[in-house]
């Protein structure tokens, strides 16, 4: 059937001809898999296996110690085995004797390769005992790990461990790189409560390598490996190399050591151009650096120690970017004769046997009496010979005598005999000694003396002539040799590479990686590995990639290799594992349908067929089902015997070929379902996998009952519990991270709940590693919607599935789906509402890679801007006007994205405009900015302004028509702005007269100064009489003040216009202040909620004077109607809910006692209409909002209210006085533009607090608090506390001429009112700041009836309080 079915895989056939020509080449025998040494514990069997390859294929023959293993020499003492191309050699119950050199030797005709091992068995110690007797079975096992230098990682494998007794654990061994590891401050080491643990607290790239964990039991050992990867951490300087590794020191004398170390990698950074060594003595901090110049090569020897004191070493990389960080410091080392740091026997001794039995042994320095002055030394030669230096070696005198010996070395020219001392001023205690000095191409000869406090001996016999090499890196290995890179799981790849051919004592290589396209490399390992092949592990799944190789010794670096082909990141071909879940679906007496589930490994493509077996279930016989392969993992099995039981497996195939049958299925009885209720749900799938949510996916069920199915219920349960929670949302939220769950799903009907599903495979709350989401935007070029996701993974076979609202995409005009390597793209060709909703996608034959993202009517959704946008830029602001400082008008507007490449041009009065002398114009691409700033703003600037823009294949216009009114008002601002300017180049007045009153009721005028000197003078005057204070004024205090003369009370007489003059030689200021009726200002309209209002500014206002108001020359009594009231600064009247009647023409007529001041207001005409038009119009809270909301926690609020402006307003929610944002939790919504609601989901008590509302639009708007209460439950229900519906209004611009509004609506202050919260501003917040808020007059100049504009005035009531 399989090859009758799947053809024997793609193209099997026409290769077979090929391979039997491939097999025929002849083939040394290799070792794939080379012997591995044991260390076991007596009375355990050790098993020791091999792979080799070679054509013919070799025999294999085992040895011990050299001698061959004979099975038949010691029945069931060994086991020679050899399956699939594995052979093996299994030593049952070992003993002591069994420790030794095993070997496998392996031979064709072509040659022989040999492959050894050491097996150690140790002798049980009776705690042991009981140990070896326990059941160990390995279960969640540590992966491939990464960690940073620094860091901390923890590996872990939990077991089950049979029998579990507390006080006697498993005994676990961990390895690094096949050598045992010991517990110590870097190492901590666990084994207990079902888990074994290590912890490396602080990584450094020495501890990167391959860790084993073994852990002995009755059968043998449990054993897990994986690779851990530790990177360089953050440089100490940009482009710095990383730290040296593997640091350890050699040849350890009284006062000499030589230290050794590994180099780094460097991928991106600058060659490494030496090595600076560093010791401390232990028990200090303190850091010593030992060379003064870097070393090139990576050893050098330290000198100079101090006997018997003991020391660590770290060693710091160099390369013209800067100092790497230090690496990890050496092992201690302390500083000792040799001879102290060896074996008893290895001192120079004299052996005398006594008739082999015993051995008599006498030191040399026991036999050498009382020698007074040391021999010679000998063998003076030199030990290394470097281009940064030589060392010297010899061997001690003998005798030696002893007394303290120390050594005096000479050197001279070879072949002139001139000699010279060179260790002046050191004592030297060692046979070693360091020779930096030496000049180039000069050859030199040494000699030795050795001195004690009884004198010098002889000379040593001169060295042979020594020279320095002339290049350090003339020593490096060559490049490795082809590298090759295959397929191994769907984030590793395996490769193997030639080894270089002159290797020159080579320490391992270092393997680099690159995407392809791309130009950075990455290193793949951080510390060399010794083998000539190595598996790259932490690759994007379905990206492709190059890999180089370099080969390293203490030299440094080689030159990086050829490159590899690229290779696709995808796991090796193989056939796919079983499928498993099988369940029954329905049957109607003859048939049963069944369904299972997906292999958990396709491998490595896609599985296309599926083949299915049944059985009765007493019988052993399985019958194909079906001999055409089935593609859907569901199948309806026929021609069954009613009331029989029956059996399934089910058999996947792919590519590869047809993989191994599933375990059978729970016998299933074929009888016809008659119940009312559902069949179950089946096909259960998961996306969206997160942190804290999921979505879960289902088929419906084949059997429906008795009536359509109407719903389901979902049930959810952690892993390993029978507690299943019913959890009906569109996503599953509320899971706890890392935290494995289990789902179920019940159907119903009218008739009641149905079967539930089989459970679904555990799913861990946990997002897959470098999940994206789904990204919404807006095409550059053509101006379409669309909707894209970069999967983090994906295969050769993957595909990437849309949905809407979880239903398939099909063939569809309005959409169109492009893929290109990893990133897929949703775009809508003509969007419309239709296309608001939840699209979702999977990527198929990955691990779950899926995302969703929801259109909706938000104004924030890129959908509905590009409703109105395509092929059009869209505009966040129309073209306005603002005055800035020195009287500069800028004009600018935003859109709401800009590309690089955008052009524009402004055109004024039909004639473009272009950046020059007078005017200025830029862009922001970040911000959308497009801006025209003119520095003079004159009559001739009068007209219409229009910026076109091209974007792309993207166009727009936006016009402001700045002419009549509107001009003049922006023309009388731009110059006040000029003249202020000039005002504060002098000195001037930062805040100008007002009055205030005192403690002990004395009136006194007060005015601030800015930008004065010790020659500013101020001058006082009194309807320009000069009035000279008892105190000058003092200017440089900042503040003048001039106390009223009164006699009880500030009385008419004290009436007047009061001016202060301030000067010096840069110019003078004024200031006025009229203490007068004739200082009321003209009658200003104001748009409140209520309506309008009439309101007047003057200095004071007090309930002496006598106020009139009038329409159409007929006396207004206060009513509901019209209001009539005032306050310290200003008398109003308001108008409640003005209709036409109210038009008209208005006058207040006000009195002092001495005259009468007459102020009026036109409240007719087409303006005036407008004005009423704006402010029936401005945004306001319609209802529907309650003052106090008083709510048990867990429970859902809506706040809803009614809202109404024309044009549509803008609506803000506010919480303590921050602004809300939409969220799962907390959801903002405007609806038709008509219905504003904050719905919170399950509040909590953080949620209380007071919550506002502003509804606002370029006519005004409203501001309405409410007070929300949550309490928990069995709590006392708080009592309520009412808040304050607040209101702000805004004064529109009216322009006389048909033209829009030049400027935003500013706020019109008043102190009876609250401000409103802060709004987000249409001016960019690169745009200056707004002037004060006090009304602007009609003059820029102060005069005597008008407050001034710019500085604030705080005045308080003229009449003094009574005591």
């Amino acid at each position: 059937r399989v090859s009758k079915n799947v053809g024997k895989g793609l193209a099997v056939i026409q290769e077979e001809k090929r391979v039997d020509l491939l097999e025929e080449i002849p083939k040394l025998p290799d070792f794939l898999v080379a012997l591995r040494p044991h260390t076991v514990w007596e009375k355990t069997p050790v098993k020791l296996f091999c792979t080799v390859e070679g054509n013919p294929r070799p025999i294999v023959k085992w040895y011990k110690d050299g001698v061959p293993v004979d099975p038949l020499s010691t029945p069931g003492k060994y086991k020679i085995e050899n399956k699939y191309g594995v052979h093996s050699l299994i030593v049952s119950r070992c003993v002591v004797s069994d420790t030794a050199e095993y070997s496998a030797v392996a031979t064709n005709q072509h040659g022989t390769a040999t492959s050894k091992a050491k097996i150690i068995v140790k002798s049980k110690s009776p705690s042991f005992l009981k140990t070896f007797k326990l059941d160990v079975s390995l279960l969640d096992r540590f992966p491939v790990s990464f960690g940073v230098e620094g860091n901390s990682i923890r590996l872990v494998c939990t077991m089950v461990v049979v029998p579990d007794l507390p006080n006697i654990p498993p005994i676990a061994q961990w390895y690094r790189d096949d050598k045992l590891l010991k517990p110590s401050k870097l190492v901590e080491m666990s084994v207990g409560g079902g888990a074994a643990s290590l912890t490396l607290p602080h990584l450094a790239k020495d501890d990167e390598g391959l860790y084993t964990l073994r852990i002995f039991t009755k059968d043998g050992t449990a054993e897990h490996s994986a690779y851990l990867f530790v990177s360089d951490a953050a440089p100490s300087a940009p482009g710095a190399p990383g730290a040296p590794m593997s640091v350890k020191a050699y040849d350890i004398n009284s006062d000499y050591v030589l230290v050794a170390w590994k180099p780094p990698n460097t991928v991106n950074e600058a060659p490494i151009t030496g090595y600076f060594v560093d010791r401390c003595e232990a028990g200090t901090d303190t850091w010593v650096q030992c060379n003064d110049a870097p070393v090139k090569i990576c050893k050098y020897p330290v000198h100079g120690l101090r006997v018997g004191h003991s020391y660590y070493f770290r060693v710091r990389a160099v390369n013209s970017s800067g100092i790497s960080r230090p690496s990890r410091k050496s092992d201690k080392v302390t500083a000792l004769d040799a001879r102290f740091l060896t074996d008893l026997l290895s001192f120079p001794a004299t052996v005398i046997k006594i008739e082999g039995k015993y051995d008599i042994v006498i030191k040399d320095d026991d036999l050498e009496g009382y020698v007074t002055i040391p021999g010679e030394p000998t063998d003076v030669h030199a030990s290394e010979i470097f281009k940064s230096y030589v060392v010297l070696s010899w061997k001690p005198p003998s005798p030696r005598g002893r007394a303290p010996l120390w050594y005096v070395i000479e050197k001279c020219l070879a072949g002139t005999g001139d000699w010279q001392r060179i260790n002046t001023t050191v004592k030297l205690h060692s046979p070693r000694y360091p020779v930096f000095d030496l000049q180039d191409g000069q050859k030199y000869q040494f000699r030795v003396y050795s001195v004690n406090m009884y004198g010098s001996s002889e000379a040593s016999a001169p060295s042979e002539p020594i020279q320095k090499v002339d290049e350090d890196g003339k020593s490096v290995p060559s490049a490795p040799g082809h590298v090759v890179a295959t397929r191994n799981t769907k984030s590793s790849v395996f490769v193997q590479w030639e080894a270089p051919k002159h290797l020159k004592h080579l320490m391992g290589y270092y393997i680099d990686g690159r995407v392809v396209g791309a130009k950075e490399w990455f290193a793949c390992n951080h510390k060399p590995f010794k083998h000539t092949r190595f598996v790259v592990h932490g690759l994007i799944p379905g990206e492709t990639y190059v890999f180089r190789v370099q080969a390293v010794n203490l030299f440094g670096l080689s030159e990086e290799s050829q490159e590899s082909s690229p290779i696709a990141v995808e796991p090796a071909l193989a056939t796919p594992s079983s499928p498993f879940g099988i369940t029954m679906l329905s049957s109607d007496g003859s048939s049963i349908t069944v369904a299972w589930k997906s292999p958990k490994h396709c491998g490595g493509s896609k599985v296309n067929a599926y083949y299915i077996d049944k059985r009765d279930a007493d019988t052993l016989v399985w019958k194909e089902v079906n001999l055409n392969a089935v593609t859907e993992r569901m199948c309806t099995v026929e021609n069954l015997k009613e009331g029989t039981f029956y059996e399934f497996r089910v058999t996947a195939g792919n590519m590869a070929g047809v993989g191994l049958p599933s375990a059978a299925s729970v016998p299933m009885k074929c009888e016809a379902w008659t119940m009312e209720e559902p069949g179950p749900a089946y096909d259960l799938s998961f996306s969206e996998v997160r942190s804290h949510s999921l979505v879960i996916l289902w088929r419906a069920p084949i059997y429906t009952g008795a009536s359509a199915v109407t719903g389901y219920f979902v049930d959810m349960a952690k892993k390993g519990s029978s507690e299943f929670v019913t959890v009906n949302q569109e996503a599953v939220t509320g899971l706890e991270e890392g935290e494995s769950y289990v789902f179920r799903v019940r159907a119903v009907n009218a008739h009641g709940v149905g079967k539930p599903s089989q459970l679904s495979e555990p799913v861990c709350a946990k997002a897959i590693p470098g999940t994206k989401e789904i990204v919404a935007g807006v095409d550059e070029e053509t101006g379409d919607v669309f909707l894209s996701l970069e999967a983090c993974e994906i295969c050769e076979t993957s595909k990437f599935v849309w949905s809407k609202n979880y239903k398939l995409i099909s063939d569809c005009p309005r959409v169109a789906v492009t893929t290109k390597g990893r990133t897929s793209r949703l775009t809508f060709t003509n969007p419309d509402k239709d296309d608001l909703g939840k699209y979702s996608v999977i990527v198929t034959d990955t691990d779950g890679v899926s995302a969703s993202h929801t259109l909706t009517e938000d104004g924030q959704s890129c959908l509905q801007v590009a409703l109105y946008v395509k092929s059009i830029v869209p505009l966040k602001h129309g073209l306005n006007y603002e005055v800035l400082e020195k009287g500069h008008v800028r004009f600018w507007l935003q859109a709401v994205k800009l590309s690089p490449s955008v052009s524009y041009r402004f055109i004024v009065n039909d004639k473009e405009v272009t950046s020059g002398e007078g005017q200025k114009i830029s862009h922001d691409v970040a911000t959308g900015i497009i801006q025209m700033t003119v520095d003079h703003f004159t009559r001739a600037n009068e007209g219409t302004y229009t910026v076109q823009i091209h974007d792309g294949k993207a166009k727009t216009q936006s016009s402001l028509v700045l002419v009549g009114d509107v001009f003049k008002a922006a023309l009388k601002e731009a110059e006040f702005q000029r003249k202020e300017h000039i005002r504060k180049q002098g000195p001037h007045f930062s805040e100008y007269l007002y009055f205030t009153v005192t403690e002990d009721c004395t009136v006194m005028l007060v005015c601030k100064v800015a930008n004065v000197k010790k020659e500013s003078t101020l001058h006082w005057y009194k309807d320009d009489e000069e009035i000279v204070p008892d105190t000058p004024p003092n200017v440089m205090s900042g503040s003048c003040a001039l106390p009223l003369p009164l006699v009880t009370s500030f009385s008419r007489k004290d009436h007047g216009v009061y001016k202060a003059v301030l000067s010096d030689d840069r110019g003078k200021d004024t200031s006025v202040f009229d203490i007068s009726g004739a200082s009321a200002s003209e009658l200003v309209l104001q748009c409140t909620p209520e309506g309008i209002r009439l309101q007047c500014y003057m200095n004071y206002y007090t309930e002496e004077m006598k106020t009139i108001w009038k329409h159409k020359e007929n006396k207004i009594a206060s009513s509901e109607k019209m209001r009539i009231g005032g306050t310290a600064e200003m008398a109003w009247m308001q108008i409640c809910d003005p209709s036409d009647k109210e038009k008209g023409h208005y006058s207040m007529e006000i009195s002092d006692g001495v005259k009468t001041h007459t102020r009026t207001f036109d409240l007719s005409g087409q303006v005036k209409s407008d004005f009423f038009f704006f402010c029936s119009d401005r945004g306001r809270v319609v209802g529907g909002l309650p003052d106090v909301v008083t709510i048990m926690e867990e429970k859902s609020l809506s706040l809803t209210c009614t809202v109404w402006g024309e044009p549509t307003p803008e609506v803000t929610w506010f919480k303590n006085e921050q602004e809300v944002a939409s969220t799962e939790h907390t959801r903002v919504m405007f609806d038709g533009g008509k219905f504003a609601s904050l719905v919170i989901n399950k509040v909590t008590p953080e949620d209380s607090g007071k919550y506002s509302i502003n509804v606002r639009n370029k006519y005004g708007g409203e501001f309405v608090e409410i007070t929300v209460s949550v309490y928990r439950h069995g709590e006392k229900i708080p009592e309520p506390k009412l808040g304050q519906a607040k209101a702000a209004a805004t004064t529109p611009v009216l322009p006389k001429s048909p033209a829009p509004p030049s400027k935003t609506p500013t706020p019109t202050p008043s102190k009876t009112q609250t401000p409103a919260p802060s709004m987000k501003s249409p001016t960019p917040a690169s745009t200056p700041i707004s002037k004060s808020p006090t009304p602007t007059p009609k003059s820029p100049t102060p005069p005597r009836s008008v407050k001034s504009p710019t500085p604030p005035r705080f005045m308080k009531s003229p009449t003094p309080p009574r005591k």
